[in-house]
């Protein structure tokens, strides 16, 4: 399976959403301990999340 399939997985883990059924849990965090650049894609991803999630907050409040 490639990275590509991983990091779609991997995005939806980040977002709460149900993993594809072609990348069960197991594999996921199998791939994320062998490949760094996943890990890192990862990590970057829930960076992102979050800034928008505080961005999303800063707006509520100044609205």
């Amino acid at each position: 399976m490639s990275c590509t399939a991983f990091r779609t997985a991997l995005s939806a883990r980040v977002d709460g959403e149900a993993l594809p059924p072609e990348v069960p849990d197991g594999a996921l965090d199998a791939h994320l301990r062998r490949c760094p650049e996943c890990r890192h894609w990862g990590e970057r991803a829930s960076e992102l999340r979050e800034l928008a999630a505080r961005l999303d907050e800063m707006g509520r409040e100044g609205a």
